[in-house]
């Protein structure tokens, strides 16, 4: 409270990217799971990537440890845009009124979370295709082949435009307002649904942290399939105009993953999605909180 929504836009970015340094390797992880076995049957290809532990030994194997930070910096990048424009315009709806009315909360972090996500695509593409990329032996989804985030930012303005940069933003958007949604119809409820049992105590961050963890189930299945769908889209090969190869859109990717691949197709990587999400939830909130104070 009392913090200007200026403010809040810079701050937001901060914990943003402090929690992103944190939670970058289930990212990429995350994001090779979600792209394994693209629009193929189950049961019909190698699986190089296991589990959520599994996966991770097999990035480390193949790209050393420093593989599990890949994409690191367009992830600041887009946590700190998408972040800082979210609790921005959260901030700002709060200062209006709006989210004093029922359902205001929820209708408030959705639209923030739309805004803010459709700012920060461009860096959400570049990391996705950064950390897909691996040695071949082990390579899911196509591989872009950039050679650093500058790279990837003049290739893809070179071959496709400013538009270009915004391909696959159409999954981006539905994602990040259904997350922040879900997020924060959730939390609240949750974190006082573990201090009434006594689990923890009232205010600690034990009890943050395990509320974050029991809002995460509902985030997290709320907000998969359209992460699945948004990882297809950014990362799929186009053609010199632009246009996907393998999906033409939001809708299609939904029918040809749940066709090709079924309904659990649209599930992978949810493992990674929840080991990720109460953390980042929990560490991006207590440095937004600190900060703000100090």
């Amino acid at each position: 409270g009392g913090v200007p929504p200026a403010v809040d836009l810079v701050l937001g970015a901060a914990a943003g990217c402090l929690a992103c340094v944190l939670t970058n390797p289930l990212e990429v992880v995350k994001t090779r799971l979600q792209l394994q076995g693209e629009l193929q049957p189950p049961g019909t290809y190698p699986r190089p990537y296991r589990g959520v532990l599994r996966a991770v030994g097999a990035v480390c194997r193949a790209d050393g440890l420093r593989g599990l930070q890949k994409g690191l910096a367009a992830g600041l990048l887009y946590q700190g845009l998408m972040n800082g424009v979210r609790f921005y315009c959260y901030s700002r709806a709060e200062d209006a009124g709006w989210t004093g009315y029922p359902g205001g909360t929820v209708a408030a972090g959705a639209v923030a979370g739309a805004v803010g996500a459709f700012v920060g695509s461009p860096a959400y593409l570049v990391k996705t295709h950064l950390q897909a990329q691996t040695l071949a032996a082990v390579a899911v989804g196509h591989q872009h082949n950039h050679e650093s985030i500058s790279a990837a930012f003049e290739s893809i303005y070179k071959q496709h435009g400013v538009a270009g940069l915004w391909r696959g933003v159409t999954g981006a958007v539905p994602r990040v307002a259904v997350g922040s949604a879900a997020q924060l119809a959730t939390f609240t409820s949750a974190k006082d649904w573990v201090c009434e049992r006594q689990w923890f105590g009232e205010g600690s961050w034990a009890a943050v942290l395990a509320g974050g963890m029991v809002s995460g189930v509902a985030v997290a299945v709320a907000m998969t399939p359209f992460d699945v769908v948004s990882t297809r889209l950014y990362n799929q090969p186009v053609d010199a105009d632009g246009t996907g190869k393998l999906y033409r859109g939001f809708l299609d990717c939904i029918l040809q993953i749940s066709s090709k691949e079924g309904l659990l197709g649209l599930y992978k990587g949810i493992g990674a999605v929840y080991l990720r999400l109460g953390p980042h939830t929990v560490l991006s909130l207590f440095f937004w909180d600190e900060l703000r104070k100090m």
